[in-house]
């Protein structure tokens, strides 16, 4: 097996700038130079890319940028000790030591299990105390094979000063850890005598699984031992993970989630007290996550793990979340959950209009009901089966404000949720309220709901609660809000929205094409994506031949949404050298992403240089949904892209729209690109010296 780190990749005591780009610049190039990288700028838009989603500096000096990249062609790491000192972004300033770690796409195992042994010493004083005295690149690798490589520590003893401590101190220590779970304080081993009043598990996990997954355990588990505390961890990284023993599951009082990811098979953990935060938080503040995990334990209401309900839905749903936040995701979910039912439905009605004409709305219910295959309606053959088809769909398409109230409720409540929200939905479509208001009648059902779950019952009356009476008092006060209160004044609004809708022509509708052009683009899958895309589902089923409006706002956004991934494939076509290998790799496969309408194809772009990716995709969309707007085009298809031909009504101008959208903002990213490239060369030589 290679050298992880030699000589060569050491920078000491240089000044490599104060903010991390400039530094993992320098750090990207030296791993290049040393031909263990085959392009500086895929490896260079990989790292900076992960630095964005979540700051890699840690507290103590520290800084761990990292990332997976196809231009790495061994799993690598560069160190330099700065001076002066650079931001990674911790809470206690600036870092001086700086680790890059950059690994292939498909890295073996045992290579991160390495890295993450590496990892793991970082986070003890001893080790970081030699790094910092350390006189020679030569001291710095053998203090790190020493952690690394733990059985070698003998050997490496005699190899730099300060290079013991490394060996037999904080490296020894972590590495029989750095595979699976963590052990520490009295969870130590299996058998120990536990002193410890009270006992912990926790999950740690992040996007890369390199880094922030094993600092995080350790100094749980540090911040453990230090308060008396039984935990065991389990690390849910790159390098594989050991699962935590059923019977300590069973045995501790609360669990600690440090994960920016799912987290696996959570269902392990079900019904016990949790403290859910980013994993970076477990490295900054793993003494106030130990506290918050005790009081939870002795916390009746705290939340609790799920059996049902994916972790990813309800991150960030602590007792720390805001209530915007909260409602924020409450509404995403409902949205999720709710687009099957209308992916589905509005295909079939499509398939309904293609086969039986416009007129089947009218026949549909008759046709179905006193006709079969064996007795053909007046029309033949396809005239029923339009009809089927048409009814099909148009039942699926029922579902859609009961499923979104439904669910908005389940992300607030849990399954006691669910139950009232969809029963708040259907009273909302029943009064003509629309999905808004299911929104409001889930977001009621659900905080009720979620009220009720506080409550401390009799233990005779907790086995009902969930099953009976939350669903009972929840669906009653919800539901009862509608009809008395709330359903009339939404219906009306409702009505009037769907009035201004239809009267839209000309340059009002191009205006509002602009509008959603603008909000798809924004964030590619986010919140305001999702608000343009549930806008125009929602009233997806109000068109009509004689209501086209919905189905226009459906097209307009449908086809703004395909503009971000195909103009990024375009752009690394125009202009390759702007983009890193990984960029061209991802731009062969945003062609199909974005013939399909999955906006999501241009996220890697966006995430790699966001201040240049998604202004000029806004600009793209923009156009794109003014075009359509205002040539009339329409989809009654909620999602396919052009793989819906047959459900696009002007399908001419469609193409068009999309075609004129992805040039503009092709050009415009490669526009960009350029300045931007031209700006960052003539720093260069500061940023990298010879």
């Amino acid at each position: 097996m290679s050298q992880l780190i030699t000589e060569q990749l050491v920078t000491l005591d240089e000044n490599l700038g104060t903010t991390s780009e400039e530094v993992i610049r320098h750090l990207a190039q030296r791993v290049v130079d040393t031909g263990r990288a085959s392009a500086f700028e895929g490896l260079y838009a990989d790292a900076v890319a992960r630095e964005q989603k979540t700051a890699t500096g840690v507290p103590g000096g520290i800084a761990i940028p990292h990332c997976r990249s196809t231009a790495v062609l061994e799993p690598t790491l560069a160190m330099a000790r700065l001076e002066p000192r650079a931001d990674f972004g911790a809470k206690d300033g600036p870092a001086d030591l700086v680790f890059f770690i950059a690994a292939p796409e498909g890295a073996d195992k045992e290579h991160l299990q390495l890295l993450s042994k590496l990892a793991r010493s970082l986070v003890k004083k001893d080790f970081t105390a030699s790094l910092r005295s350390a006189a020679s690149p030569a001291e710095i690798v053998a203090l790190v094979e020493g952690a690394v490589y733990p059985e070698k520590a003998p050997a490496t003893a005699a190899a730099g000063t300060g290079s013991t401590a490394a060996g037999s101190g904080p490296a020894a220590a972590a590495a029989p850890a750095a595979a699976g779970s963590a052990p520490a304080g009295a969870a130590a081993e299996p058998g120990t005598a536990r002193t410890a009043q009270k006992t912990l598990v926790a999950v740690t996990a992040c996007p890369t699984g390199i880094a922030h997954t094993y600092m995080a355990a350790d100094s749980l588990a540090a911040a453990a031992e230090e308060a008396g505390i039984g935990l065991q961890v389990e690390t849910q990284g790159s390098a594989g993970a050991t699962p935590l023993d059923p019977a300590v599951i069973n045995a501790a009082d609360a669990v600690i989630f440090a994960v920016d990811v799912d987290v696996r098979e959570k269902e392990r953990f079900a019904g016990k007290p949790v403290i859910q935060s980013p994993v970076k938080r477990a490295i900054d503040e793993p003494d106030v996550m130990i506290r918050e995990a005790l009081a939870a334990a002795d916390n009746p209401n705290a939340r609790r793990v799920s059996a049902t309900a994916d972790i990813s839905e309800h991150a960030g749903a602590g007792d720390g979340e805001s209530f915007g936040g909260k409602l924020k995701r409450a509404l995403l979910t409902g949205v999720s959950y709710m687009i099957p039912f209308v992916a589905g439905g509005g295909l079939l009605i499509a398939l309904g209009f293609l086969l039986g004409g416009y007129d089947i709305t009218g026949v549909a219910d008759q046709v179905v009901l006193e006709n079969s295959v064996f007795n053909l309606p007046d029309g033949g053959l396809m005239t029923y089966l339009g009809a089927v088809l048409f009814k099909i769909g148009a039942l699926s398409m029922g579902f859609l404000v009961p499923a979104l109230a439904g669910y908005i409720a389940y992300a607030l409540a849990d399954r006691p949720g669910i139950a009232p929200g969809f029963t708040a939905g259907a009273v909302a479509l029943f009064m003509g309220g629309g999905f808004l208001g299911g929104m409001v009648g889930g977001l009621i059902a659900g905080f009720f709901a979620y009220w009720l779950t506080t409550l401390a019952a009799p233990r005779w009356l907790r086995g009902l609660m969930p099953v009976v009476i939350i669903p009972l008092l929840a669906s009653i006060v919800a539901s009862g809000a509608m009809f008395l209160f709330i359903g009339g004044p939404i219906a009306a609004l409702t009505q009037g929205l769907n009035t201004w809708l239809s009267g839209l022509t000309g340059t009002s509708a191009a205006i509002l094409g602009v509008i959603l052009g603008l909000m798809m683009c924004f964030d590619l899958g986010g919140p305001v994506n999702k608000v343009a895309y549930s806008f125009a589902v929602a009233g997806l089923g109000a068109g009509s031949a004689t209501n086209q409006a919905p189905w226009m706002i459906m097209a307009a956004v449908m086809a703004a949404g395909m503009v971000p991934p195909l103009a990024m494939a375009l752009a690394t076509v125009l202009d390759r050298r702007r983009f890193s290998l990984a960029e061209r790799e991802n731009g062969k496969a945003a062609w199909l992403l974005g013939a399909s309408f999955i906006s999501e194809g241009a996220i890697p772009f966006a995430a790699a240089d966001p201040l240049r990716v998604i202004p000029a995709s806004m600009v793209g969309g923009a156009v794109t949904g003014a075009i359509c707007m205002a040539t009339g085009v329409t989809s009654q298809a909620p999602h396919g892209g052009l793989f819906v031909f047959f459900a696009i009504g002007n399908l001419l101008m469609f193409i068009v729209a999309i075609v004129v959208g992805t040039i503009i903002s092709a050009l415009a990213v490669v526009a960009l690109k350029r300045y931007a490239v031209r700006k960052e060369a003539a720093a260069e030589p500061a940023a990298v010296p010879a």
